[in-house]
């Protein structure tokens, strides 16, 4: 079957095969159809809690629609909810000027931020904190977007002279995972929480003993259920808005906390080898 490549509509298919669903999967399609906006916003595991269902029912009804997994079937969801453009950007219309472009996107990026900060709880970024500060060394991982956030998180608790590491590598970090500690954090960074490659690799170091940090938009998440600590962030993506900026600005502020926090109550070891690692590129620059 033809499905996101030939833009097949889901919306249109479930009336057609709605009786020779099981009663099970009947109540994902009762679902989808009745609230379809918030379906194309919620991972698997949101949904299959929505409708009471367990989550190998929701994947099973998206097979039986002819997609491959969940995912590929909120692709084609959002691809036929809305106008590409509004898919991608959200709410900006073709007449706005360069100005109003500017003014809206900024308007969004500060409500997330903002969102963000009344997601934050004290309690758990406190015990984020104290778990950093006295791991025997750090990892992040991440997967495309999100790797490279992983990437930037590495730089900057490395200046701070924290023994850290990344991998957006799934074979990477799955051995590194195999080889964690429960002297070891691990960071997994997951806009929607659902990145298979990520959520495998924590279970790993789960299973190993590690502390897990998850910073994602979905409290519940396949990758929220290793988590020691829960951090959120307040961006939430459609399937066409994967890697958007939106996202990454919100995982990067809560990075950013983070940073300033344990800067604060490390502050003479933090300074000292931000002062070494500032003077060793001092000649890299004109």
């Amino acid at each position: 079957m033809s499905t996101v490549a030939g833009k097949s509509n889901p919306l249109t298919i479930i009336p057609s095969i709605y009786k020779s669903l099981t009663k099970s999967e009947q109540k994902v399609a009762e679902l989808v159809m009745s609230d379809t906006q918030e379906a194309v916003y919620s991972t698997v595991t949101d949904l299959s809690e929505k409708a009471g269902v367990g989550e190998t029912t929701v994947i099973r009804f998206c097979r039986k629609l002819g997609f491959r997994g969940f995912q590929e079937f909120k692709l084609a969801v959002a691809q036929n909810l809305a106008n590409p453009n509004e898919q991608i950007h959200g709410k900006i219309e073709e007449t706005d000027t360069i100005e109003e472009v500017a003014a809206k996107i900024t308007q969004q990026n500060s409500k997330v931020l903002k969102d963000s900060l009344e997601l934050l709880q004290n309690e758990s970024l406190q015990k984020a904190v104290t778990a950093i500060i006295n791991a025997k060394k750090v990892y992040f991982f991440g997967v495309g977007s999100s790797g490279t956030t992983a990437n930037d998180a590495r730089i900057r608790f490395m200046r701070m002279g924290l023994n850290v590491d990344y991998s957006s590598d799934s074979h990477i970090m799955a051995m590194q995972a195999s080889l964690v500690g429960e002297q070891d954090v691990v960071v997994g960074i997951s806009s929607s929480g659902s990145t298979k490659d990520v959520v495998d690799a924590i279970q790993i170091a789960k299973e190993n003993k590690a502390f897990i940090i998850c910073i994602t938009n979905h409290a519940r998440s396949p990758i929220t259920q290793y988590a020691d600590v829960i951090l959120l962030a307040a961006s939430k993506e459609t399937p066409l808005q994967g890697g958007a900026f939106t996202s990454k600005i919100a995982q990067l502020h809560l990075l950013d906390i983070l940073t300033v926090i344990i800067d604060r109550q490390e502050k003479d070891s933090s300074f000292s080898a931000v002062e070494k690692t500032a003077k060793s590129v001092l000649n890299k620059m004109y």
